[in-house]
Protein backbone atom coordinates (compact mmCIF):
# COMPACT_ATOMS: atom_id res chain seq x y z
CA UNK A 1 0.00 0.00 0.00
CA UNK A 2 1.36 3.29 -1.01
CA UNK A 3 0.23 7.04 0.83
CA UNK A 4 0.70 10.07 -0.42
CA UNK A 5 0.22 13.37 1.41
CA UNK A 6 -1.15 15.37 -1.25
CA UNK A 7 -2.58 18.78 1.17
CA UNK A 8 -1.22 19.95 4.29
CA UNK A 9 -2.89 23.10 4.61
CA UNK A 10 -3.59 24.27 7.57
CA UNK A 11 -5.35 21.79 9.51
CA UNK A 12 -6.70 20.35 6.06
CA UNK A 13 -4.96 17.38 4.92
CA UNK A 14 -5.27 15.03 2.28
CA UNK A 15 -3.32 11.68 1.08
CA UNK A 16 -3.94 9.49 -1.72
CA UNK A 17 -4.34 5.50 -1.10
CA UNK A 18 -3.02 3.00 -3.61
CA UNK A 19 -3.28 -0.88 -3.02
CA UNK A 20 -1.50 -2.29 -6.17
CA UNK A 21 -3.95 -5.06 -8.00
CA UNK A 22 -1.36 -8.12 -6.95
CA UNK A 23 -1.88 -6.97 -3.39
CA UNK A 24 -5.51 -7.32 -3.97
CA UNK A 25 -5.57 -10.19 -6.34
CA UNK A 26 -3.54 -11.56 -3.27
CA UNK A 27 -5.70 -10.98 -0.74
CA UNK A 28 -8.90 -12.31 -3.45
CA UNK A 29 -7.08 -15.98 -3.92
CA UNK A 30 -6.57 -16.57 -0.04
CA UNK A 31 -10.11 -15.80 0.54
CA UNK A 32 -11.15 -18.42 -2.36
CA UNK A 33 -8.92 -20.74 -1.16
CA UNK A 34 -10.62 -19.98 2.69
CA UNK A 35 -13.77 -21.00 0.44
CA UNK A 36 -13.04 -24.01 -1.41
CA UNK A 37 -13.58 -26.75 1.18
CA UNK A 38 -16.87 -24.58 1.94
CA UNK A 39 -18.34 -24.16 -1.29
CA UNK A 40 -20.93 -26.42 -2.99
CA UNK A 41 -20.95 -26.41 -6.62
CA UNK A 42 -23.25 -29.00 -8.74
CA UNK A 43 -21.21 -31.25 -10.36
CA UNK A 44 -17.81 -30.52 -8.21
CA UNK A 45 -17.06 -32.74 -5.03
CA UNK A 46 -16.79 -30.86 -1.86
CA UNK A 47 -12.91 -29.94 -2.26
CA UNK A 48 -12.35 -29.98 -5.99
CA UNK A 49 -13.79 -27.35 -7.14
CA UNK A 50 -11.12 -25.52 -9.68
CA UNK A 51 -9.94 -22.25 -8.54
CA UNK A 52 -10.11 -20.79 -11.55
CA UNK A 53 -13.84 -21.59 -11.92
CA UNK A 54 -14.25 -20.87 -8.12
CA UNK A 55 -12.63 -16.85 -9.66
CA UNK A 56 -14.73 -17.27 -12.19
CA UNK A 57 -17.88 -17.48 -9.92
CA UNK A 58 -17.00 -15.05 -7.04
CA UNK A 59 -14.21 -13.22 -7.91
CA UNK A 60 -15.65 -9.73 -8.13
CA UNK A 61 -18.24 -10.02 -5.54
CA UNK A 62 -15.11 -11.11 -3.27
CA UNK A 63 -13.38 -8.27 -4.32
CA UNK A 64 -16.04 -6.02 -3.70
CA UNK A 65 -16.33 -7.05 -0.66
CA UNK A 66 -12.97 -6.60 0.27
CA UNK A 67 -12.98 -2.96 -0.85
CA UNK A 68 -15.80 -2.25 1.22
CA UNK A 69 -13.90 -3.37 3.66
CA UNK A 70 -10.76 -1.32 3.10
CA UNK A 71 -12.65 2.19 2.39
CA UNK A 72 -14.39 0.69 6.21
CA UNK A 73 -11.37 -0.23 7.88
CA UNK A 74 -8.31 1.56 6.49
CA UNK A 75 -8.76 5.30 6.60
CA UNK A 76 -8.78 5.02 10.50
CA UNK A 77 -5.31 2.64 10.61
CA UNK A 78 -3.72 5.29 8.59
CA UNK A 79 -4.38 8.15 10.29
CA UNK A 80 -3.84 5.93 13.43
CA UNK A 81 -0.33 5.33 12.14
CA UNK A 82 0.14 9.12 11.17
CA UNK A 83 -0.91 10.11 14.59
CA UNK A 84 -3.75 12.28 13.97
CA UNK A 85 -7.15 12.54 14.98
CA UNK A 86 -9.82 13.20 12.48
CA UNK A 87 -12.80 16.14 13.38
CA UNK A 88 -14.68 14.82 11.47
CA UNK A 89 -15.56 11.17 9.45
CA UNK A 90 -12.84 11.55 6.77
CA UNK A 91 -14.75 12.44 2.91
CA UNK A 92 -13.52 9.60 0.70
CA UNK A 93 -13.83 9.66 -3.14
CA UNK A 94 -12.82 6.88 -5.33
CA UNK A 95 -13.67 6.62 -9.11
CA UNK A 96 -17.05 6.17 -10.38
CA UNK A 97 -15.92 5.43 -13.70
CA UNK A 98 -17.82 1.61 -14.24
CA UNK A 99 -14.67 0.82 -16.59
CA UNK A 100 -12.84 1.32 -14.32
CA UNK A 101 -14.25 0.19 -11.62
CA UNK A 102 -14.55 -3.02 -13.70
CA UNK A 103 -11.23 -3.32 -13.65
CA UNK A 104 -10.27 -2.93 -9.80
CA UNK A 105 -13.05 -5.46 -9.48
CA UNK A 106 -10.85 -7.94 -11.98
CA UNK A 107 -8.11 -7.19 -10.29
CA UNK A 108 -6.78 -5.41 -13.31
CA UNK A 109 -6.20 -1.77 -12.23
CA UNK A 110 -4.57 -0.27 -8.84
CA UNK A 111 -7.26 0.32 -6.25
CA UNK A 112 -6.73 3.90 -5.71
CA UNK A 113 -8.85 6.48 -3.42
CA UNK A 114 -8.27 9.64 -1.28
CA UNK A 115 -9.03 10.79 2.33
CA UNK A 116 -10.30 14.18 2.75
CA UNK A 117 -10.09 15.68 6.48
CA UNK A 118 -9.38 17.99 9.55
CA UNK A 119 -7.20 16.70 11.91
CA UNK A 120 -7.50 17.81 15.56
CA UNK A 121 -4.85 20.37 16.62
CA UNK A 122 -2.42 19.01 19.26
CA UNK A 123 -3.34 20.82 22.45
CA UNK A 124 -0.34 20.96 24.86
CA UNK A 125 -2.44 21.47 28.18
CA UNK A 126 -1.50 24.39 30.44
CA UNK A 127 -1.77 25.14 34.35
CA UNK A 128 -4.54 25.81 35.99
CA UNK A 129 -2.56 27.48 38.75
CA UNK A 130 -4.10 31.12 37.57
CA UNK A 131 -8.09 30.44 37.49
CA UNK A 132 -9.71 31.98 40.41
CA UNK A 133 -12.93 31.27 40.76
CA UNK A 134 -15.94 32.88 42.85
CA UNK A 135 -18.78 30.62 43.79
CA UNK A 136 -21.71 32.56 45.22
CA UNK A 137 -23.55 30.61 47.79
CA UNK A 138 -27.37 31.70 49.31
CA UNK A 139 -28.20 30.72 53.03
CA UNK A 140 -31.63 29.50 52.94
CA UNK A 141 -33.42 30.66 56.10
CA UNK A 142 -36.39 29.70 57.66
CA UNK A 143 -38.91 31.97 55.90
CA UNK A 144 -37.92 31.17 52.56
CA UNK A 145 -38.59 27.51 53.94
CA UNK A 146 -42.05 28.41 55.19
CA UNK A 147 -43.21 30.31 52.02
CA UNK A 148 -42.09 27.69 49.69
CA UNK A 149 -44.09 25.27 51.59
CA UNK A 150 -47.47 27.37 51.84
CA UNK A 151 -46.97 27.68 48.21
CA UNK A 152 -46.74 23.93 47.66
CA UNK A 153 -49.83 23.91 50.06
CA UNK A 154 -51.42 25.61 47.86
CA UNK A 155 -51.77 22.92 45.50
CA UNK A 156 -53.46 21.07 48.72
CA UNK A 157 -55.80 23.49 50.32
CA UNK A 158 -59.20 22.05 51.01
CA UNK A 159 -61.92 24.72 49.86
CA UNK A 160 -65.00 25.01 52.12
CA UNK A 161 -68.76 25.63 50.23
CA UNK A 162 -69.93 29.54 51.34
CA UNK A 163 -73.00 31.55 50.82
CA UNK A 164 -72.59 35.12 49.71
CA UNK A 165 -70.50 36.66 46.66
CA UNK A 166 -67.42 35.16 45.13
CA UNK A 167 -63.55 37.47 46.53
CA UNK A 168 -60.42 37.35 45.80
CA UNK A 169 -58.88 34.12 47.32
CA UNK A 170 -62.52 31.95 46.39
CA UNK A 171 -62.83 29.16 44.46
CA UNK A 172 -65.57 29.47 41.59
CA UNK A 173 -67.13 26.39 40.03
CA UNK A 174 -68.83 27.10 36.49
CA UNK A 175 -69.77 26.36 33.27
CA UNK A 176 -68.67 28.81 29.98
CA UNK A 177 -68.62 28.58 26.85
CA UNK A 178 -66.39 30.84 24.74
CA UNK A 179 -67.47 32.87 21.95
CA UNK A 180 -65.71 35.52 18.75
CA UNK A 181 -67.64 37.39 17.27
CA UNK A 182 -70.80 35.61 18.54
CA UNK A 183 -69.44 32.51 17.51
CA UNK A 184 -68.17 29.81 19.80
CA UNK A 185 -64.70 28.65 19.11
CA UNK A 186 -63.17 25.32 19.62
CA UNK A 187 -61.42 24.58 23.31
CA UNK A 188 -63.64 27.39 24.73
CA UNK A 189 -66.19 25.30 26.49
CA UNK A 190 -65.82 23.44 29.85
CA UNK A 191 -68.18 22.54 32.42
CA UNK A 192 -67.79 22.21 36.47
CA UNK A 193 -64.52 24.14 35.58
CA UNK A 194 -62.95 25.03 39.00
CA UNK A 195 -61.00 28.55 39.05
CA UNK A 196 -59.29 30.36 42.43
CA UNK A 197 -59.66 34.35 41.82
CA UNK A 198 -56.57 35.74 42.14
CA UNK A 199 -54.37 32.89 40.44
CA UNK A 200 -53.90 34.71 37.74
CA UNK A 201 -54.24 31.05 35.64
CA UNK A 202 -57.23 32.56 32.68
CA UNK A 203 -56.35 35.47 30.05
CA UNK A 204 -55.91 39.12 31.95
CA UNK A 205 -59.47 40.17 33.04
CA UNK A 206 -61.41 36.85 33.29
CA UNK A 207 -61.07 36.20 36.93
CA UNK A 208 -61.30 39.90 38.10
CA UNK A 209 -65.20 39.89 36.63
CA UNK A 210 -66.10 36.22 38.76
CA UNK A 211 -65.52 39.16 41.84
CA UNK A 212 -69.04 39.31 43.50
CA UNK A 213 -70.96 36.53 41.77
CA UNK A 214 -72.61 34.00 43.79
CA UNK A 215 -73.52 30.34 42.93
CA UNK A 216 -76.79 30.12 40.46
CA UNK A 217 -75.49 33.62 38.85
CA UNK A 218 -74.75 33.53 35.02
CA UNK A 219 -72.87 36.06 33.72
CA UNK A 220 -70.87 37.16 30.01
CA UNK A 221 -67.54 38.12 30.44
CA UNK A 222 -65.66 40.31 28.22
CA UNK A 223 -61.87 39.95 27.31
CA UNK A 224 -59.36 40.15 24.52
CA UNK A 225 -57.25 37.55 24.01
CA UNK A 226 -53.48 38.85 24.30
CA UNK A 227 -51.64 39.76 20.91
CA UNK A 228 -49.06 37.01 21.29
CA UNK A 229 -51.68 34.18 21.69
CA UNK A 230 -50.44 31.05 20.53
CA UNK A 231 -53.29 30.28 18.89
CA UNK A 232 -53.45 32.59 15.60
CA UNK A 233 -57.29 32.65 14.75
CA UNK A 234 -57.79 33.88 18.51
CA UNK A 235 -54.92 36.35 18.91
CA UNK A 236 -55.73 39.99 19.76
CA UNK A 237 -59.60 39.23 19.14
CA UNK A 238 -62.04 40.12 21.48
CA UNK A 239 -64.05 37.70 23.07
CA UNK A 240 -67.05 36.78 25.43
CA UNK A 241 -67.28 33.71 27.69
CA UNK A 242 -70.87 32.92 29.00
CA UNK A 243 -70.60 31.69 32.67
CA UNK A 244 -72.75 30.22 35.17
CA UNK A 245 -71.64 30.04 38.85
CA UNK A 246 -72.52 26.65 40.37
CA UNK A 247 -70.47 27.06 43.41
CA UNK A 248 -68.29 29.33 45.17
CA UNK A 249 -65.98 28.19 48.11
CA UNK A 250 -63.55 30.22 50.47
CA UNK A 251 -59.98 28.45 51.24
CA UNK A 252 -59.81 27.15 54.63
CA UNK A 253 -56.60 28.14 56.56
CA UNK A 254 -53.41 26.84 55.85
CA UNK A 255 -50.94 25.72 59.00
CA UNK A 256 -47.54 24.29 58.91
CA UNK A 257 -48.02 21.98 60.98
CA UNK A 258 -47.86 18.17 61.35
CA UNK A 259 -51.66 17.86 60.03
CA UNK A 260 -50.07 19.44 56.75
CA UNK A 261 -46.87 17.69 56.70
CA UNK A 262 -48.81 14.43 56.79
CA UNK A 263 -51.36 16.06 53.55
CA UNK A 264 -48.25 16.59 51.85
CA UNK A 265 -46.73 12.86 51.72
CA UNK A 266 -43.87 13.22 54.91
CA UNK A 267 -44.27 12.11 58.47
CA UNK A 268 -43.87 15.65 60.20
CA UNK A 269 -43.62 18.88 59.72
CA UNK A 270 -39.61 18.73 60.37
CA UNK A 271 -39.14 16.33 58.15
CA UNK A 272 -41.18 18.44 55.48
CA UNK A 273 -38.75 21.61 55.80
CA UNK A 274 -35.81 19.53 55.75
CA UNK A 275 -37.40 18.44 52.05
CA UNK A 276 -37.86 21.71 51.20
CA UNK A 277 -34.78 22.95 52.19
CA UNK A 278 -33.08 20.48 50.10
CA UNK A 279 -35.17 21.38 47.16
CA UNK A 280 -34.46 24.70 47.53
CA UNK A 281 -30.57 24.35 47.93
CA UNK A 282 -30.46 21.69 44.86
CA UNK A 283 -32.25 24.81 43.00
CA UNK A 284 -29.66 27.47 43.71
CA UNK A 285 -26.86 24.55 43.87
CA UNK A 286 -27.73 24.21 40.28
CA UNK A 287 -27.67 28.05 39.39
CA UNK A 288 -24.45 28.30 41.26
CA UNK A 289 -22.87 25.16 39.35
CA UNK A 290 -23.73 26.68 36.37
CA UNK A 291 -21.97 30.40 37.26
CA UNK A 292 -18.93 28.58 38.13
CA UNK A 293 -18.89 26.66 34.85
CA UNK A 294 -19.35 29.63 32.86
CA UNK A 295 -16.34 31.18 35.03
CA UNK A 296 -13.65 28.57 33.91
CA UNK A 297 -15.01 28.05 30.76
CA UNK A 298 -14.56 31.82 30.44
CA UNK A 299 -10.37 31.64 31.79
CA UNK A 300 -10.23 28.23 29.76
CA UNK A 301 -10.66 30.87 26.47
CA UNK A 302 -8.58 33.19 27.61
CA UNK A 303 -5.82 30.44 28.22
CA UNK A 304 -6.33 28.46 24.60
CA UNK A 305 -5.83 30.21 21.40
CA UNK A 306 -6.18 28.07 18.34
CA UNK A 307 -7.30 26.99 15.05
CA UNK A 308 -10.18 25.20 15.38
CA UNK A 309 -11.44 22.92 12.41
CA UNK A 310 -13.57 24.52 10.07
CA UNK A 311 -15.95 21.44 9.91
CA UNK A 312 -16.64 21.35 13.25
CA UNK A 313 -17.57 24.80 13.34
CA UNK A 314 -19.62 24.89 10.60
CA UNK A 315 -21.86 22.03 12.13
CA UNK A 316 -22.03 24.10 15.25
CA UNK A 317 -23.27 26.79 13.80
CA UNK A 318 -25.49 25.60 11.57
CA UNK A 319 -27.58 24.28 14.81
CA UNK A 320 -26.77 27.36 16.37
CA UNK A 321 -28.73 29.20 13.52
CA UNK A 322 -31.34 26.84 12.80
CA UNK A 323 -32.62 27.13 16.53
CA UNK A 324 -31.99 31.09 16.61
CA UNK A 325 -34.39 30.95 13.16
CA UNK A 326 -36.57 28.37 15.11
CA UNK A 327 -37.22 30.70 17.66
CA UNK A 328 -37.31 34.19 15.87
CA UNK A 329 -40.31 32.40 13.46
CA UNK A 330 -41.91 30.71 16.77
CA UNK A 331 -42.24 34.49 18.17
CA UNK A 332 -42.94 36.38 15.38
CA UNK A 333 -39.97 38.47 15.27
CA UNK A 334 -36.59 39.70 13.06
CA UNK A 335 -33.95 40.50 13.59
CA UNK A 336 -34.62 43.92 13.41
CA UNK A 337 -36.69 43.18 15.88
CA UNK A 338 -33.71 42.35 18.24
CA UNK A 339 -31.79 45.57 17.27
CA UNK A 340 -29.19 43.89 15.01
CA UNK A 341 -28.80 42.97 11.21
CA UNK A 342 -28.94 39.07 10.18
CA UNK A 343 -25.62 39.93 8.83
CA UNK A 344 -24.00 41.10 12.47
CA UNK A 345 -26.29 37.86 14.09
CA UNK A 346 -24.27 35.50 12.02
CA UNK A 347 -20.70 37.27 13.00
CA UNK A 348 -22.11 36.60 16.46
CA UNK A 349 -23.22 33.44 16.27
CA UNK A 350 -20.41 32.19 14.33
CA UNK A 351 -18.35 33.21 17.00
CA UNK A 352 -19.99 31.41 19.20
CA UNK A 353 -19.47 28.59 17.59
CA UNK A 354 -15.66 28.61 17.48
CA UNK A 355 -15.59 29.23 21.07
CA UNK A 356 -17.83 26.18 21.82
CA UNK A 357 -15.77 23.77 19.70
CA UNK A 358 -12.50 25.12 20.81
CA UNK A 359 -13.70 24.79 24.08
CA UNK A 360 -14.90 21.45 23.79
CA UNK A 361 -11.52 20.54 22.56
CA UNK A 362 -10.13 21.97 25.23
CA UNK A 363 -11.97 19.94 27.68
CA UNK A 364 -12.09 16.34 25.72
CA UNK A 365 -8.41 16.58 26.01
CA UNK A 366 -8.18 17.62 30.44
CA UNK A 367 -10.31 14.59 30.37
CA UNK A 368 -8.41 12.63 28.07
CA UNK A 369 -5.10 12.93 30.03
CA UNK A 370 -6.65 12.32 33.38
CA UNK A 371 -8.51 9.23 31.90
CA UNK A 372 -11.49 10.39 32.97
CA UNK A 373 -14.53 8.28 31.89
CA UNK A 374 -17.56 7.63 31.36
CA UNK A 375 -19.35 4.64 33.39
CA UNK A 376 -22.18 2.18 31.83
CA UNK A 377 -23.92 2.98 34.74
CA UNK A 378 -24.18 6.72 34.15
CA UNK A 379 -25.22 6.33 30.87
CA UNK A 380 -27.70 4.26 32.06
CA UNK A 381 -29.13 7.02 34.35
CA UNK A 382 -28.90 9.51 31.90
CA UNK A 383 -30.94 7.61 29.24
CA UNK A 384 -33.45 6.75 32.32
CA UNK A 385 -33.67 10.55 32.97
CA UNK A 386 -34.80 11.57 29.02
CA UNK A 387 -37.32 8.39 29.56
CA UNK A 388 -38.80 10.24 32.72
CA UNK A 389 -39.17 13.58 31.09
CA UNK A 390 -41.14 12.11 28.00
CA UNK A 391 -44.02 9.55 29.80
CA UNK A 392 -45.36 7.34 27.03
CA UNK A 393 -42.82 7.83 24.57
CA UNK A 394 -40.28 5.54 26.15
CA UNK A 395 -40.34 2.99 23.01
CA UNK A 396 -39.33 5.48 20.48
CA UNK A 397 -36.70 7.01 22.59
CA UNK A 398 -34.99 3.99 23.24
CA UNK A 399 -34.76 2.73 19.56
CA UNK A 400 -33.83 6.18 18.37
CA UNK A 401 -30.74 5.37 20.95
CA UNK A 402 -30.40 1.86 19.22
CA UNK A 403 -30.67 2.64 16.33
CA UNK A 404 -29.11 6.67 15.52
CA UNK A 405 -25.59 6.60 14.87
CA UNK A 406 -23.94 9.11 17.38
CA UNK A 407 -26.89 9.38 19.14
CA UNK A 408 -24.95 7.77 22.69
CA UNK A 409 -22.43 10.91 22.17
CA UNK A 410 -25.62 13.32 23.25
CA UNK A 411 -25.68 11.47 26.72
CA UNK A 412 -22.09 10.59 27.41
CA UNK A 413 -20.69 14.20 26.17
CA UNK A 414 -22.72 16.81 28.35
CA UNK A 415 -21.86 13.93 32.17
CA UNK A 416 -18.03 13.41 30.64
CA UNK A 417 -18.35 17.66 30.33
CA UNK A 418 -19.40 17.54 34.16
CA UNK A 419 -16.52 15.51 35.31
CA UNK A 420 -13.78 17.51 33.69
CA UNK A 421 -15.53 20.60 35.59
CA UNK A 422 -14.87 18.76 38.75
CA UNK A 423 -11.73 17.82 38.48
CA UNK A 424 -10.65 21.23 37.30
CA UNK A 425 -12.57 22.87 40.24
CA UNK A 426 -10.53 20.09 42.56
CA UNK A 427 -7.69 22.36 41.27
CA UNK A 428 -8.50 25.15 40.58
CA UNK A 429 -8.64 28.43 43.66
CA UNK A 430 -12.57 28.74 45.03
CA UNK A 431 -13.45 31.49 46.96
CA UNK A 432 -16.61 30.72 48.62
CA UNK A 433 -19.49 34.47 48.81
CA UNK A 434 -22.37 34.60 50.65
CA UNK A 435 -25.02 36.10 48.46
CA UNK A 436 -28.61 36.52 48.67
CA UNK A 437 -30.87 34.61 46.50
CA UNK A 438 -31.86 37.67 43.96
CA UNK A 439 -28.12 38.31 43.39
CA UNK A 440 -27.93 34.38 42.51
CA UNK A 441 -30.35 34.64 40.05
CA UNK A 442 -29.58 37.81 38.44
CA UNK A 443 -29.72 37.71 34.84
CA UNK A 444 -26.51 39.05 34.22
CA UNK A 445 -25.22 39.38 30.59
CA UNK A 446 -21.64 38.09 31.79
CA UNK A 447 -22.81 34.72 32.74
CA UNK A 448 -23.98 34.50 29.20
CA UNK A 449 -20.66 33.71 27.97
CA UNK A 450 -22.05 31.20 25.72
CA UNK A 451 -23.95 33.56 23.36
CA UNK A 452 -23.36 37.06 22.15
CA UNK A 453 -22.97 39.76 23.63
CA UNK A 454 -26.45 40.50 22.53
CA UNK A 455 -29.54 38.73 23.87
CA UNK A 456 -31.65 37.89 20.88
CA UNK A 457 -34.08 35.00 19.94
CA UNK A 458 -31.92 31.98 22.50
CA UNK A 459 -32.87 33.66 25.65
CA UNK A 460 -36.89 33.94 25.02
CA UNK A 461 -36.95 30.50 23.63
CA UNK A 462 -36.24 29.08 27.34
CA UNK A 463 -39.52 30.84 28.51
CA UNK A 464 -41.19 30.09 25.42
CA UNK A 465 -40.60 26.25 26.15
CA UNK A 466 -41.51 26.86 29.85
CA UNK A 467 -44.78 28.36 29.18
CA UNK A 468 -45.66 25.61 26.43
CA UNK A 469 -44.85 23.29 28.67
CA UNK A 470 -47.85 24.42 30.88
CA UNK A 471 -50.01 25.12 28.51
CA UNK A 472 -50.87 22.04 26.34
CA UNK A 473 -51.99 22.09 23.62
CA UNK A 474 -55.74 23.15 24.00
CA UNK A 475 -57.29 26.21 23.43
CA UNK A 476 -59.44 25.96 26.37
CA UNK A 477 -59.98 28.82 28.93
CA UNK A 478 -57.98 26.94 31.41
CA UNK A 479 -55.18 25.86 28.96
CA UNK A 480 -54.46 28.26 26.11
CA UNK A 481 -57.75 30.70 26.39
CA UNK A 482 -56.63 31.55 29.76
CA UNK A 483 -53.18 30.64 30.04
CA UNK A 484 -51.25 31.09 33.53
CA UNK A 485 -49.28 33.80 33.52
CA UNK A 486 -45.52 32.11 34.03
CA UNK A 487 -44.64 28.80 34.23
CA UNK A 488 -43.55 28.74 38.03
CA UNK A 489 -47.62 29.36 38.84
CA UNK A 490 -48.90 26.44 37.15
CA UNK A 491 -50.90 24.12 39.63
CA UNK A 492 -52.52 20.39 38.52
CA UNK A 493 -55.65 20.50 37.60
Amino acid sequence: MQIIETLAEGLKREIKVIIPAKDMEQQMNERLADAKGKVRINGFRPGKVPTAHLKKMYGKSIMAELVNEIIRDRPSAILSERGEKSATQPEIVMTEDEAEAEKILSAQADLEFTLSYEIIPPIELKSVDGIKIVREVVEVSEDEINEQILKIAENARTFETKKGKAADGDRVTMDYLGKVDGVAFDGGKDEDAELVIGSNRFIPGFEAQLVGLKAGDEKVINVTFPAEYPAADLAGKDATFDITVKEVAAPAAVEINDELATKLGVESVDKLKEVVRGQIESQYGNVTRQKVKRQILDQLDTLYKFDAPSKLIDAEFDNIWRQINTDLAQSGKTFADEDTTEEAAREEYRALAERRVRLGLVLSEIGEKAGIEVTDEEMQRSLFAQLQQFPGQEKQILDFFRNTPGASASLRAPIFEEKVIDKLLAEVSVTDKSVSKEELMADDESEDGDKPAKKTAAKKKAVAKADDAAEGEEAAPKKKAAPKKKAAEGDAE
